[in-house]
């Protein structure tokens, strides 16, 4: 998924200074890096707290389907 452009802000972090060094020796870019892991990191943690939200309700419909079978099955043709 590509991710659109958004306004960019200053921000201050600690990294480790071997862990720096070893970026900017090898070219790699800080903030991009940084802001691509936060956007993964992000997306996972809503993925989790979604899940975890949800729980209940895939719960039940898991058991509905299980006990009842697919909802308009007899109509599938595959």
């Amino acid at each position: 998924m590509r991710q659109t452009a958004s306004p960019k802000k200053a921000t201050n972090i600690t990294l480790s200074a071997d862990v720096l060094e070893q970026a900017k020796a090898l070219g790699i870019n800080i903030s991009q890096s940084c802001d691509q892991f936060l956007r993964e990191q992000i997306r996972l943690e809503q993925e989790r707290r979604w899940q975890q939200e949800n729980a209940e309700f895939i719960a039940v419909y898991n058991q509905t389907v299980e006990s009842e079978g697919l909802p308009l099955a007899e109509w599938r043709s595959f």
